[in-house]
């Protein structure tokens, strides 16, 4: 059974015909060409399919697309500024941080450590293991996505301060 859907991906409003079995990841990947967000595990499990639904950490493995009629998506293809091409605060930490190896999960952690700092500007080191807890890393590099993420509330903070003077 196929319907009509609309949505916002990365800004861009969109109207497409989608089969009502067709996952958020396939449409954004096989569809749409995006490849930020990763297919891991398909259980919702590991993290790596991670999106912004209307701002909040969504698994598009499991998601079917259909249930994203009217919303507003947001892939890792979708943070830097559009107008300059300068990688949003939370992609720059994880690079300066050095936190990734494989690159696998860290779509994930970006998009989930986005969302995070969105509603929790200045998280815990708890806090943040908290927010992570779902998304698997098997390279080791837990100390550096803990030291990035905390690099992103600094960032974000020095940011929000620079635009209220």
């Amino acid at each position: 059974m196929a319907g009509t859907i609309e949505l916002t991906v990365n800004g861009q409003a969109l109207s497409l015909d989608v089969d009502t079995h067709l996952t958020l990841l396939d449409l954004l990947r096989h569809r749409l060409g995006l490849n930020g967000p990763k297919y891991g595990c398909g259980m919702a499990q590991c993290g790596a399919c991670t999106v912004l639904v209307d701002g909040a950490p969504a698994r598009a493995c499991v998601l079917r697309a259909v249930k994203a009629n009217g919303a507003s998506v947001t892939t890792l293809e979708g943070l830097p500024n559009a107008e300059t091409g300068e990688m949003h605060p939370v992609q720059q930490a994880f690079d300066e941080k050095q936190a990734a190896q494989c690159g696998y999960c860290i779509n994930g952690m970006i998009m989930n450590t986005v969302a995070l700092l969105a509603r929790n500007p200045s998280p815990t080191d708890d806090e943040i293991r908290q927010a992570h807890r779902h998304h698997l890393c098997r390279c080791g590099t837990h100390l550096e996505i803990l030291a990035a993420v905390r690099t992103a509330a600094e960032n974000l903070a020095a940011k929000t301060e620079e635009h209220a003077r």
